[in-house]
């Protein structure tokens, strides 16, 4: 939990009176998926909305779900969990019952308990959840827990997520239910669709290990959060429901080694400058920003980014972000795999003067990038493959326009490629 001091100061970098946005799983796995990016983690561990910030900003984001999928996919859930999740616990039967299970492991008609996980706040419902997780291991029978709060620390700060449904096992297993609106067809999902569900699964799965500790601690029975999840989904074209177990085995991996890097949110608050805050100064509406877009800017710009194009489609802030990647004419904006290949080539500038040079291995104490020699910090470029391939390909590009061909209608002048 956060020490009164950090909640002041994040307090103060939302702005007085502002309520934190509340993180899920899927903003969580979009930043586990972006551990570098310091931006998103103070901003996401202060509860600063994203949304609106890059609204004021002027690059809001143009993307989400649309009002008809949201409709669509909280009909669709109801349906599956309708007279007390029955079709949803055959379904979880049918597609992981263990090998070897006992009679009251695969008994298909088996009483199943609904608790009641009701409270107030968001700390209120988390630990009611695990109460109920505690009460229901307890029992050693079958019980559905309807959107259970889980509590997970990011960077040292306090995150509330919640899956659509846990079942608890008679042998102490809990499992964690993920369902989507994506139709599966032919027994088979959209395999993009299928791996975020998969990596929003894993944090509900890492949110659950801690709680499991604890119970089994107190109960001493053994507890196991499996690593097998239950998607469900649209049966073909239907509205029916279908199921498929999902191994998030390697995303749970990757998405706690991940989470485990991101940096501290009390270490980026302090090296901020003093006085810097990302109040909006809403008006009496609650909606409109009145403090000037070149504030928040400057606000924004103290915090370093990662941006890469994959942000478009996980962060709020990626509009903005790109705008500025591109105004310094970084690499990364082009896609983090040309970044790697370039190796210590950072911006486009860079790799221009790289390609410039003569080609073959450049000289040994030429500058860099077109860096100063005499800079103590310049580094020899002489072994970077990245310059070599550079300078190789823009005398094969120069070898291959001087030969070719003059085109029919084209006036001498005229350069032969754009």
């Amino acid at each position: 939990m956060p020490t009164p001091g950090l909640r002041q100061r994040l307090t103060e970098l939302r702005g007085p009176g502002v309520r934190p946005r509340a993180l899920d799983a899927r903003a969580l796995a979009a930043l586990a998926a972006n551990p570098g990016c310091r931006r998103r983690a103070l901003l996401d561990g202060a509860g600063v909305d994203k949304a609106a910030l890059a609204q004021a900003l002027g690059s809001p984001a143009a993307y989400g779900r649309s009002q008809f999928a949201i409709v669509r996919g909280n009909a669709f859930e109801a349906r599956v969990k309708a007279d007390g999740g029955a079709e949803l616990m055959r379904l979880l039967r049918e597609r992981l019952r263990p090998d070897g299970a006992g009679p009251q492991e695969a008994a298909g008609d088996a009483e199943t308990a609904v608790p009641d996980l009701s409270a107030a706040g968001p700390e209120g419902r988390a630990a009611r959840t695990a109460l109920a997780l505690r009460a229901a291991t307890e029992a050693g029978g079958w019980s559905l827990l309807d959107h259970p709060l889980l509590a997970v620390e990011v960077a040292g700060s306090p995150a509330y997520v919640e899956p659509d449904a846990v079942v608890v096992h008679p042998d102490g297993g809990w499992t964690v239910v993920e369902i989507k609106s994506f139709p599966m067809i032919d027994g088979a999902a959209d395999a993009a669709k299928v791996g975020a569900a998969a990596r929003q699964a894993a944090v509900y799965a890492l949110a659950l290990e801690r709680v499991a500790r604890q119970v089994a601690a107190r109960t001493g029975r053994k507890v196991r959060v499996r690593d097998r999840v239950l998607l469900v989904c649209p049966k073909d074209f239907s509205n029916l429901p279908t199921a498929a177990a999902v191994d998030i085995r390697r995303q749970l991996s990757a998405t706690r080694r991940q989470l485990a890097r991101l940096t501290r949110v009390e270490e980026i608050a302090a090296a901020l400058p003093p006085g810097t805050t990302f109040d909006l100064r809403l008006a009496d509406d609650g909606t409109t920003a009145t403090r000037p877009a070149g504030e928040l800017a400057t606000a924004v710009a103290a915090v370093d980014a990662d941006y890469a194009p994959e942000c478009l489609a996980a962060c709020e802030l990626a509009f903005h972000c790109r705008g500025r990647s591109r105004e310094d004419g970084a690499v990364a904006a082009l896609g983090r795999g040309l970044r790697g290949e370039l190796g210590g080539l950072r911006t486009i500038g860079e790799v221009l003067a790289a390609a410039a040079g003569p080609p073959g291995p450049p000289e040994r104490g030429a500058a860099p990038c077109g860096g100063d020699p005499d800079r103590p910090d310049s580094s020899d470029p002489l072994d970077d493959p990245a310059v070599t391939a550079l300078r190789r390909a823009a005398a094969l590009r120069a070898e291959a326009l001087a030969g070719a061909a003059p085109v029919a209608g084209r006036r001498p002048e005229e350069p032969g490629c754009h």
